[in-house]
């Protein structure tokens, strides 16, 4: 008789699967993490972007900015070495952030240290408010 075990070897990979398929969303509305992630915020002069990219040197990122988004683009270089689990992707990535905002192209500013990329977007003029004065009669 021939007992055949071959089904179970895959048992601790279908474990896995099984906690990361009960963890995820389960509404359409909310989706996977997007990568890099990143925090937008506002002041009266500026849009400030700042994403956590670990790891990386500024000559491996590419930002593009055009009148309506924001691109963060860039490829992790996989490190050699033989892992038990990889949980930092590696590879190709590319975020694009919708702006609904003017921005002054001219003026921008990016940054990193310490794996936080700091984008300065300063707002353009025309966004500013004006006060207008009021003439009596």
């Amino acid at each position: 008789m021939v007992i055949d075990f071959s089904t179970y070897y895959d048992l601790p990979k279908s474990l896995d699967n099984f906690f990361e398929e009960l963890w995820r969303p389960s509404s359409l509305s909310q989706r996977r993490m997007a990568y890099p992630p990143v925090n937008i915020s506002e002041d009266k002069e500026n849009i400030l972007v700042t994403s956590e990219i670990p790891g990386m040197d500024t000559e491996d990122i590419e930002l593009t900015l055009n009148e309506k988004s924001l691109t963060i683009k860039g490829t992790r270089k996989s490190e050699v070495g033989n892992y038990y689990r990889q949980e930092r992707p590696t590879g190709n990535f590319q975020r694009i952030l919708n702006l609904n905002i003017p921005v002054q192209t001219d003026a921008v500013k990016a940054s990193m240290k310490d794996g936080i990329l700091r984008i300065i977007l300063p707002k353009a003029k025309e966004v500013h408010p004006v006060n207008i004065v009021i003439d009596a009669q």
